[in-house]
């Protein structure tokens, strides 16, 4: 008897592990996140080529379309925002902490070679805007 027959692949999927609800809910979640991922690479490459025009090929400065990519950015910001269930504004606000831990008073060369990323992500977790979960 030949191990290829039609009951095989019947038999064989009797013992596949399937996907509950929380698996598929973490998949769509890794798959918007994914979508912002891509969506804020080819957003800043679209403002990067806007500059780039005005730098090297001295074209004007397309202010229009500078802001519209910064839009653009901003709505894959959005949409991370949304899966990693926190706010623009406590993004901001952690950000701003972790900047003061980096540079207390202001940006120095010697603050910028001796950061310590350990003592910034204290600080933004501090805040209790964000969390590991």
């Amino acid at each position: 008897m030949s191990v290829v027959n039609n009951d095989y692949v019947s038999q064989a999927l009797r013992t596949e592990s399937r996907p509950d609800e929380a698996m598929l809910q973490r998949q769509a979640a890794v798959i918007r996140l994914d979508h912002a991922a891509k969506g804020l690479v080819t957003e800043a490459g679209e403002f990067n080529d806007a500059l780039k025009k005005h730098v090297f090929y001295n074209r004007p400065l397309d202010r229009v379309n500078l802001v519209e990519e910064l839009g653009d950015v901003l709505w894959y910001v959005a949409i991370a925002c949304d899966v990693l269930r926190v706010s623009l504004e406590d993004v901001c606000n952690a950000n701003l902490r972790k900047l003061k831990a980096r540079y207390p008073e202001k940006f120095t060369e010697d603050r910028a070679a001796t950061r310590s990323i350990e003592n910034e992500l204290e600080a933004m977790l501090r805040s209790n805007l964000i969390s590991r979960t």
